[in-house]
């Protein structure tokens, strides 16, 4: 199995891409940072520093990371950024594109560079969140960007008719952005906070690669049960 994915320097990336390993998976992936795991694996793991936020030099580092990727079996579109939870009001545009430019529209250049390449791709799953359509108070920047996201994938789906694409929702997941939103963010003033710091510690919220085997167990059911093109929520399966 031939995956590429996106922001698994850590977190829920990080999570799929050791999940992917055990099951024999040869793995490309693209983070600011770098993938931690790459010095132990390096045969089966292929990894590229690359801060998807330029886009201007996104198209090569992506010629560099997949010259030698003839097929991929799994994209995984991972990489993303919350921003601070806010009244949109209060949100900076300059902040709002910054949030866009990762978000949505380094997953537009590396779709529109699978087009342009002809790699043939069974599987895309853009990571995306249920506050694409909750729209709660304080989640402007992240609302309107995983909004934007759920439609980018609708849109390219009928342009890549031999892919299978789908945004998916995994749920709550343990990871460094919790920190952030358990840690720092007043529930009393954005009160859909405190179901997250209810959650974190419980089953409810999963650790990072316990979601990353839930995601590849419903890899079958998303490309079967769904529509290409289709938001998923793990919570609605």
């Amino acid at each position: 199995m031939n995956v590429f994915i996106t922001g698994n320097s850590s977190g829920l990336g990080l999570g799929l891409t050791e999940a992917l390993m055990e099951r024999d998976a040869i793995v490309w992936g693209m983070s600011r940072s770098g993938c931690p795991l790459k010095s132990k694996h390096d045969d089966v793991l292929r990894d590229r520093r690359q801060d998807i936020a330029n886009l201007n030099t996104l198209e090569e580092g992506l010629d560099r990371l997949l010259s030698d990727c003839l097929r991929l079996d799994l994209v995984v579109l991972n990489a993303g950024i919350l921003g601070r939870i806010q009244e949109i009001s209060n949100t900076d545009v300059h902040d709002l594109e910054h949030i866009m430019r990762i978000n949505v529209w380094a997953n537009k250049i590396i779709l529109d560079w699978l087009i342009e390449r002809q790699v043939p791709v069974e599987q895309v799953i853009a990571i995306s969140s249920g506050a694409a359509v909750n729209m709660n108070y304080g989640w402007g920047g992240y609302s309107l960007s995983k909004a934007a996201l759920n439609n980018l994938i609708r849109l390219y789906a009928p342009e890549m008719p031999g892919s299978h694409l789908c945004a998916f929702a995994p749920g709550l997941v343990d990871t460094g952005m919790q920190d952030y939103l358990c840690g720092e963010v007043d529930s009393e003033e954005f009160p859909s906070v405190q179901k997250l710091k209810d959650a974190r510690g419980t089953e409810d919220m999963p650790s990072p690669r316990e979601a990353g085997d839930q995601i590849l167990d419903l890899l079958a059911t998303l490309r079967d049960d769904y529509e290409s093109g289709d938001f998923v929520d793990i919570r609605s399966m």
